[in-house]
């Protein structure tokens, strides 16, 4: 892939930079786009000579830490999550909407894939599991225990549920045998070769999640060059690949 001229066509050449006006930009992430980022990171600071930090995690829990003083410089969150630390004065100006996320289901790989393509057929995939899995802190963590709730399966489940770190994401602990089925975002199964995905929920419990970048209210011209690339063509490329829908 030529970025150089990629990154030139969107009006990145003026943003190629010495190595003595490098600059380091510090990234917290959810671990949704963490793949997608490994990837791109590399590309822009190539292209840049920017030095980028990240650090992922569940997005609820990135949100608590910047709201307790977190350096950082830019912030890849839920929409929400940074749309709230704009009101709260932590971050300035408007979010950049980046993707669009969707939940799935994941098992060991080889394994049979239940059917999932209607509620019915998901509950029944649930209650016939030996064990569930899913984040407790992320996003679609505290999506899905109010779903099963909702479903009426949560009791039924409780006894095989087992609540993850964010450090042990769900596609990860399927691989490793901990447990039969995963819930979480497709983004974050993919990655993981002894995993398979399923599919994603049924559409009408679906969720979907826009994950957005935020900034200080003086980030740096580093900070903001990395947003605008996370907007990027080649980005989408990228993003599309891991399994999201780059934000129109």
């Amino acid at each position: 892939m030529k970025i150089g001229s990629t990154l030139m066509a969107i009006g990145f050449a003026s943003m190629t930079v010495c190595g003595a006006q490098a600059a380091e930009i510090k990234v917290l992430s959810s671990n949704a786009l963490k793949t997608t980022l490994e990837e791109l990171g590399p590309r822009f600071e190539k292209a840049t000579e920017h030095k980028i930090v990240f650090t992922f995690a569940a997005a609820a829990e990135l949100k608590k830490e910047i709201e307790k003083g977190a350096a950082v410089d830019v912030a890849i969150l839920t929409a929400p999550g940074v749309d709230d630390l704009i009101k709260q004065g932590k971050f300035g100006g408007s979010r950049t909407d980046v993707a669009r996320s969707a939940a799935g289901l994941a098992v060991r790989k080889g394994a049979p894939k239940p059917d999932i393509s209607t509620t019915e057929a998901f509950k029944r995939a649930l209650l016939d599991a030996k064990s569930i899995c899913y984040v407790e802190q992320g996003g679609t963590g505290i999506y899905l225990k109010s779903l099963l709730e909702r479903l009426g399966i949560a009791e039924e489940l409780k006894a095989k549920t087992k609540l993850l770190p964010s450090t042990n994401p769900a596609a990860k602990a399927v691989a490793n045998g901990e447990a039969e089925i995963g819930m979480t975002q497709i983004s974050e199964i993919l990655p993981y070769p002894g995993a398979e995905l399923v599919g994603p929920l049924p559409a009408e419990i679906q969720l979907y999640t826009v994950f957005a970048a935020g900034s200080q209210a003086n980030a740096s011209e580093a900070a903001k060059a990395f947003i605008t690339f996370l907007r990027s063509p080649d980005a989408a490329s990228v993003l599309k690949a891991k399994g999201l829908e780059p934000a129109s």
